[in-house]
């Protein structure tokens, strides 16, 4: 039996080795597909600027205040499933970046990102190995804590290590 409710969430992001840290509060909708097994889907506010980090703004920055790049305000759409032996998360909206990331204790997953075409033509995905250190999931009836840690991989080239955390509300 589908049953859904409307969660209060905190979704981070963190390198444990690199200057990456990426916050979201919303509301989310929490779906339970059965005893074990869930769907949250939240919209995260659209971009409205990027900087790239330690370089002077004046050269890297990406604003719509100043005409550089006018970036669609629709906003992007956060999937993920969730059980206590897999993540899945896929965001997908704006034109601007989708990617797909699937995780699974103690298994090299793929990490898959799309970025815009500049042309009609569809563009191919950029896949990356993903290995999944621990996945944790707590709560009792609903999903209250989900923690994966994992490393991202380009071939033999390490890009770093995550901890992606998701907390719900109730």
């Amino acid at each position: 039996m589908l049953t859904h409710h409307r969660k209060p969430v905190c979704l981070s992001l963190i390198s444990t080795d690199l200057p990456v840290r990426s916050v979201v509060e919303a509301a989310a909708t929490l779906y339970q597909k059965d005893h074990q097994r869930f769907h949250l889907l939240l919209s995260t506010p659209p971009v409205k600027n990027c900087e790239a980090v330690d370089n002077p703004p004046s050269t890297h920055k990406i604003s719509q205040h100043q005409g550089n790049v006018q970036l669609p305000s629709t906003p992007r759409i956060l999937w993920l499933e969730i059980s206590p032996y897999r993540v899945i998360m896929t965001m997908q909206g704006n034109d601007q970046l989708s990617y797909r990331h699937y995780w699974e204790e103690g298994v090299y997953g793929v990490s898959r990102y799309w970025l815009p075409a500049e042309s009609l033509q569809p563009c191919e995905a950029i896949r990356l190995r993903n290995f999944t250190r621990s996945l944790t999931l707590n709560g009792h009836l609903l999903p209250e804590h989900l923690r994966v840690e994992y490393e991202l991989c380009a071939g033999k080239v390490q890009l770093g290590s995550y901890i992606l955390s998701l907390e719900v509300k109730h």
